[in-house]
């Protein structure tokens, strides 16, 4: 039996496509085994959000080859497809670009069959870095949604389901258009059977993802279909909770959270994309928002929802942002009261409109503006975790832990806030009620 490896890269539309396609090798007779030394196959799904997911890419193809010099080498999804024909590592046998990668069991049989004939003929072709098997499409051409399924995750409570790919936003700082082409929506039948499945098998909260999900759906008609979606999943027996990726706030109306706030399942955790609390700087990314709009979006989660979980990404550091500016980002962030903000430290993307902007950040001014924003984040977080104590939350159990030398179980609530239980019942997957007493209860 041969064995295989896979190594995720990146965001979880990846992570999900990474164990559809390890699914796939199973099925096809494959013995799955960790990222060491001893597979005959290493897949790396990777990413190229950033030129240090770039990096980290290019490291891990090379981590593979080293630990097996003579094993097949896939390079599968979002780095390889931005690549295209230019620049393909020595090191790669197989690239495999976003939209093919559920040829790959077929991919990987006609490579070992050529490999055969080679050795037969008594061939041996070098690689000299420009040629690789395998298919990369002209993603930006394509309207075909890529079938994967998945009947398992890696979670053992929480299933991940990929209903859309593709993006038609075309921020300045973002090469995942390019990457993953222009919006395709999974049928709403396939979602509905493979949540199904996925009930059948256990799993009791399903989190819909994608590359944008708030546009679910506008390929068919032109009209976006997240809330239909969501309505049908909800019907699904066995399934207790449904979380959403990240939203635009664009799709984010009274009807929208209205109707969210009627489903008793949808946890009030809702990740909503700022990037800039500056509008000047939003205007500059090709946002397609005011902060003020932004904040009305907020405005309205919060009506329908008692003490809602918001969430958001920030950037700072983007071309041009003066001191002013980031400080009018700052304090915009203050006043909306997240629970969790990530922040990340503008990276230059080739390729993209933002990189040849005039006015690039010091590194430095970068750093000092992220840890600002990252000791607000902490001051928030913390805050809005201390409104929970004394409160009665329902918990997800999904794992046991050691936490100061003391065996527990830990879980989320529906906010996502992650809670230790000292219980000696194996309450794995199970959904229980606890009061939060104190703030050890609560891991960060």
């Amino acid at each position: 039996m041969k064995k295989a490896s896979l190594h995720n890269l990146g965001c979880k539309v990846n992570a999900y496509e990474t164990e559809a396609m390890q699914e796939m090798l199973e099925q096809a007779g494959y013995e799955i085994v960790p990222f060491k030394e001893g597979a005959d196959v290493y897949v790396i799904n990777t990413c190229t959000v950033t030129n240090i997911a770039d990096r980290k890419s290019r490291q891990m193809l090379h981590r593979a080859r080293k630990l097996n010099p003579e094993a097949v080498v896939v390079a599968a999804g979002c780095y390889v497809q931005a690549q295209g024909e230019h620049g393909i590592d020595p090191c790669i046998d197989i690239v495999i670009g976003n939209n093919h990668k559920k040829d790959l069991v077929r991919i990987l049989r006609e490579y070992e069959e050529n490999r055969r004939k080679d050795r037969l003929d008594g061939q041996r072709k070098e690689k000299d870095g420009t040629h690789a098997a395998g298919e990369i499409g002209d993603i930006n051409r394509t309207k075909e949604y890529e079938s994967l399924h998945l009947t398992r995750t890696g979670e053992h409570t929480r299933a991940y389901i990929k209903v859309q790919d593709g993006c038609n936003q075309f921020c300045t700082y973002c090469i995942i258009p390019y990457a993953r082409g222009r919006v395709r929506s999974r049928e709403m039948q396939d979602v509905e059977q493979e949540v199904r499945a996925l009930a059948a098998n256990g799993y009791q909260e399903v989190v819909l993802t994608g590359i944008h999900l708030s546009s679910y759906g506008i390929d068919f008609d032109g009209r976006r279909h997240l809330l239909d979606l969501i309505r049908a999943v909800h019907e699904i027996e066995g399934i207790r909770r449904i979380r959403l990726g990240s939203l635009e706030p664009g799709i984010v109306t009274e009807e929208f959270a209205e109707t969210l706030a009627s489903m008793p399942k949808i946890c009030p955790h809702f990740h909503l994309s700022l990037q800039s609390g500056c509008d000047a700087v939003l205007k500059r990314m090709n946002r397609k928002y005011t902060s003020e709009e932004y904040y009305e979006k907020c405005r309205i989660l919060r009506k329908y929802f008692d003490d809602p979980a918001l969430t958001t990404d920030v950037i700072v550091g983007f071309p041009g942002e003066t001191e002013e500016e980031f400080q009018e980002s700052f304090d915009f962030v203050d006043k909306v009261d997240f629970y969790e903000t990530h922040v990340f430290k503008y990276s230059k993307r080739e390729g993209t409109k933002a990189a040849s902007m005039p006015g690039q950040v010091d590194e430095q001014v970068k750093a000092r503006r992220s840890a600002l924003l990252i000791e607000l984040g902490e001051k928030k977080r913390e805050a809005y975790e201390k409104r929970f104590l004394g409160r009665t939350v329902e918990v997800l159990v999904e794992e046991d832990a050691v936490i100061d030398g003391k065996a527990v179980q830990t879980g989320h609530t529906k906010e996502y806030i992650k809670i230790a239980l000292d219980s000696e019942e194996n309450l794995r997957n199970c959904i229980v009620n606890v009061q939060i007493d104190n703030d050890s209860q609560i891991i960060h």
